[in-house]
């Protein structure tokens, strides 16, 4: 007897899809996991970027692994030789770029154009839709300043989630969730079919 089972919403549409998925320090990031494996279940191509700060919660070789591909954590490729992550060409690349977690560090950098690393340097090269995923406490969530970069990405025409509410790290309940990667897959699927495609090749220069 064969599975009746449908497929996830988001497996087709991805089919393809060369996306960056960039991962800032959260507690929420080891979420970064699920989602990888299942963009790339989907079909889609991955390049993960990792900060500093993320890599105290998910490992390089775990999101590696799971994506098939290095993982990119510094400018730097090869600091004997020189070799660096050119940015710009990571940013022409991609059709689309995920922010997940976005913490409000990493909310702060993209919404007042600061460049400390490499996932922020790629976002202001980006010519592609950037969808960022929230992922802090409810306190810092409703902070007016996180509350202001969140408008000003957003008026800058990037797509940020709302954040659902829930139980927190800290024990507390309320706003500040990231949003769960099945959820933020079927977001960004939705996207694309949602999306004529000389409206994304004008997006992408």
């Amino acid at each position: 007897m064969t599975d009746q089972t449908p497929p996830p919403s988001y497996q087709f549409p991805l089919q393809g899809r060369r996306l960056l998925l960039g991962v800032s320090g959260s507690i929420a990031a080891y979420k970064a996991a699920a989602l990888t494996r299942l963009l790339v279940k989907a079909g889609a191509e991955v390049q993960v970027i990792l900060t500093e700060a993320a890599a105290a919660f998910v490992t390089p070789l775990t999101l590696g692994t799971l994506s098939k591909k290095p993982v990119l954590t510094g400018f730097l490729r090869d600091a004997a030789s020189g070799q660096w992550h050119n940015h710009v060409e990571l940013g022409l690349w991609a059709e689309a770029f995920i922010i997940a977690p976005a913490s409000a560090n990493t909310i702060g950098q993209l919404a007042n154009g600061l460049c400390p690393n490499l996932l922020s340097a790629v976002y202001l090269s980006a010519r592609c839709p950037v969808f960022l995923a929230p992922a802090m406490d409810l306190d810092m969530y409703a902070h007016p300043a996180v509350t202001q970069n969140i408008q000003r990405l957003r008026s800058f025409g990037n797509h940020v989630f709302d954040s659902p509410s829930g139980e927190l790290a800290s024990g507390l309940a309320g706003p500040g969730r990231m949003l769960e990667p099945e959820e933020i897959a079927a977001e960004i699927a939705k996207f694309f079919v949602e999306t004529p495609s000389s409206s994304l090749a004008n997006e992408l220069g």
